[in-house]
């Protein structure tokens, strides 16, 4: 009779029989990846404060250490005695999901204990609130150099900002519901608290979809996620993914050299790229200068994008994120992508400059061409929304009667002036020649 013998993993090999999942379904905050990091680490990493554990206890940042314990004695005079007692329950909520709250992160954290990571979050998430209500009534605060010195506050939203410096959400969330007093609360909801807080980030201020929508901006994971629902359009459906083929966008000047125009558009959302033609008038792009002649116009129309001294931190970390958790709608990498494209040089930056499509705080339109070029390097996407625009872009490019109207246009048409210079000039000569002819035919 044959015996039976059961095999473990650890006769074959001496690894654990048990091991955790890479990532929980839960996790939403990442380490950047070291290829994003190789190409500027200062725009992933925190100059003042760190909040979470991935940056916990780091020697540059402990200066700031005390300004958290003073905010949570701020914050603490703020309850009253059911206040109180409600944060104990709290913190008791703390240490009930703090297994769960762990698996929001990609690092596992082995080294801080359950205590020292309730501990962490509290200090924390009640720093973040006592700022945050602080700077909802910044007027009330004009001894706290948090809220009057610009420099510091601004490092402050910036490093809030990070992937890398993140709480989930949901602690924050039931902070502001179980704990602040009602009289302290300006909206119902900490969501819209957080959306007034990081506005100055968002690209679109003045346009209607920097209105608040609660639908769109309840599910945000945490800060980095609503700063990225910020740039997301209202109707997303119509922006639909295809997988990305092997066609490249020329670059502004060269798309312009074909008879392709650059308009600025408001009261869009950023990423709501467009290209418009008509499809019998764009044979006649050659008049697309003429007052009151747009139908000619083969059109892209970019919604304009501001550029100043934050923007590559807060794109990295959009990018950043998307590659870790949105693979599959990586719409801000595509609009990264996409600009890109159409600019490789100082020139394409100029021109779109000039267009005003783009404005920028940077020393000069090199230094614009430099940022650009460098936000796309180690990103990878499978897909992209504007595979369509691409299509019919290139398709306009690559026709060649549609590249000699553009060249007409370029050197006759390229303004009102120089239009009707021409327009008089061939006037000129077709009278000239039909005088010519009339002479002619009367002496034969």
């Amino acid at each position: 009779m044959g015996s039976t013998i059961e095999y473990h993993i650890q006769h074959i090999i001496k690894i654990p029989e048990e091991i955790e999942p890479a990532l929980w379904p839960e996790c939403c905050i990442y380490k950047v990846p070291t290829s994003l990091l190789k190409v500027k680490e200062v725009a992933y990493t925190p100059l003042l404060i760190s909040i979470g554990p991935i940056h916990h206890n780091k020697e540059q940042l402990m200066e700031m250490q005390e300004q958290k314990h003073r905010y949570f004695h701020f914050f603490w005079a703020r309850l009253s005695l059911m206040n109180k007692l409600d944060f104990v329950h709290y913190k008791a909520f703390l240490e009930l999901e703090e297994r769960n709250l762990r698996r929001c992160y990609q690092k596992k954290f082995p080294e801080i204990s359950k205590e020292q990571f309730v501990e962490m979050l509290l200090l924390d998430t009640v720093f973040i609130m006592e700022l945050f209500l602080r700077e909802a009534k910044k007027w009330e605060h004009k001894d706290d150099y948090l809220m009057t010195q610009g420099c510091v506050s601004k490092s402050i939203r910036c490093d809030l900002m990070l992937l890398e410096n993140q709480l989930p959400m949901v602690v924050l969330e039931n902070l502001y519901d179980r704990v602040v007093p009602s009289n302290a609360k300006k909206h119902t909801r900490f969501i819209n608290l957080a959306h007034e807080y990081f506005r100055s980030y968002y690209p679109h201020q003045q346009s209607s979809e920097n209105k608040f929508e609660l639908r769109k901006w309840e599910k945000s994971l945490h800060f980095t996620d609503l700063i990225r629902n910020a740039y997301l359009p209202k109707k997303l459906s119509s922006q639909k993914n295809y997988p990305q083929k092997e066609c490249v966008l020329r670059t502004a000047t060269k798309l312009n050299e074909s008879g392709i125009s650059f308009d600025k558009v408001d009261e869009r959302c950023l990423l709501d790229v467009k290209f418009e033609k008509k499809r019998f008038f764009s044979w006649f792009l050659c008049l697309g200068c003429l007052p009151c002649c747009k139908l000619f116009k083969a059109r892209f129309l970019i919604p304009q994008l501001k550029v100043d001294h934050t923007t590559e931190c807060v794109l990295r970390n959009l990018i950043a994120f998307e590659q870790c958790h949105y693979p599959e709608e990586p719409y801000i990498c595509n609009y990264v992508s996409l600009i890109d494209s159409l600019i490789h040089t100082k020139d394409d930056a100029e021109f779109l400059v000039e267009k005003e499509a783009i404005v920028h705080e940077l020393g000069s339109d090199q230094e614009l061409a430099n940022l650009v070029n460098d936000l796309s390097k180690h990103v990878v996407t499978n897909s992209t929304c504007y595979h369509q625009i691409i299509e019919d872009v290139n398709e306009h490019y690559n026709n060649n009667w549609k590249w000699a109207m553009g060249t007409l246009r370029w050197v006759y048409f390229r303004d009102p002036w120089r239009s009707s210079s021409t327009i008089v000039g061939v006037a000129v000569l077709v009278f000239t020649i039909f005088n010519f002819y009339r002479v002619t035919d009367l002496l034969f």
